[in-house]
């Protein structure tokens, strides 16, 4: 049996729903900045700083590649905040802000190569590293955030977030020579403090204890002072949360109070090992 349609019937329901959905875009989106632009400007401006391109252009052609970076940032700024002079300030203050971004980062990087056994060069860090991508997009989020720029940082730290699997929240406050190794899984939340010379592993999650909308302006995710080490799968919780100077944190910790200068905190489990031949009793299968 055929089923009976209607086709003029759906046809104007599909296009209800279309003019809906252009409807609703065109106003609710007004103010926001492309993010296919976002992401094209943030990586012109890594591969700017980074990329091996330099050795082989002159300064005239640099300064023109720069200026151009500027330029899309300034497009990109336009769509959101729709005035010429503070497009102009934004963008001033931002690219006033890159040398000393870049000398943090070539601090991260440093690190990295002195305390990673894998790295064999800085030059391979700066391209190859995951935690020093996701750890540079942060640095040039956070300084728009500071700059009191809505959404773009967000778009930014997002787009690190999908091709390193590291999520940084902009607001987040990270000293010089941060270490991120191996990344994934990596949750660093938007109230977070972390000082200098901090080492953080694969799977750490700085959080909140609190996530109600409520305590959206207090202070939600712990400090982490300087020289700690965080390794792999420990989750440590609260605005009020603070670990102490010089200190490691083990694997799988769960963490939600204070810790002194120099702990060593550490997940205590049980591993049994037996050996499976020969078997300890006779095994009995019923099919």
């Amino acid at each position: 049996m055929e089923l009976q349609t209607e086709p003029h019937t759906q046809s104007m329901d599909q296009r209800e729903f279309i003019n809906a959905v252009f409807k609703r875009n065109t106003t609710c989106f007004k103010g926001f900045p492309d993010k296919q632009i976002a992401e094209d400007f943030i990586d012109e401006l890594f591969f700017f700083l980074f990329g091996t391109h330099k050795r082989k252009l002159g300064e005239e052609k640099l300064v023109e590649q720069y200026e151009g970076i500027k330029s899309t940032f300034s497009a990109l700024l336009f769509e959101l905040v729709k005035n010429e002079e503070q497009v102009k300030q934004h963008t001033s203050s931002l690219f006033a802000a890159i040398p000393h971004t870049y000398k943090n980062l070539l601090l991260d990087a440093e690190e990295i190569l002195k305390f990673d056994p894998a790295a064999q060069s800085i030059e391979e860090v700066l391209v190859a590293y995951p935690g020093f991508y996701a750890t540079a997009i942060y640095r040039i989020a956070h300084q728009l955030h500071t700059q009191g720029i809505k959404t773009l940082p967000r778009i930014l730290s997002e787009y690190a977030h999908s091709k390193t699997g590291i999520d940084i929240h902009p607001g987040a406050e990270i000293g010089e020579s941060f270490f991120i190794d191996h990344g994934t899984g990596i949750v660093i939340g938007e109230t977070a403090i972390i000082g200098n010379c901090v080492k953080v592993y694969q799977g750490v999650t700085l959080g909140a204890l609190n996530v109600a909308k409520s305590a959206a302006s207090t202070k939600r995710h712990p400090t982490i002072e300087n020289n700690v080490i965080i390794y792999s799968g420990a989750t440590i919780l609260g605005g009020d949360t603070i670990i102490g100077h010089d200190s490691i944190i083990g694997g799988n910790v769960w963490l939600t109070y204070s810790v002194p200068p120099f702990s060593v905190v550490y997940h205590k489990s049980e591993i049994q090992v037996r050996d499976k031949n020969p078997l300890p009793e006779v095994l009995n299968f019923v099919i």
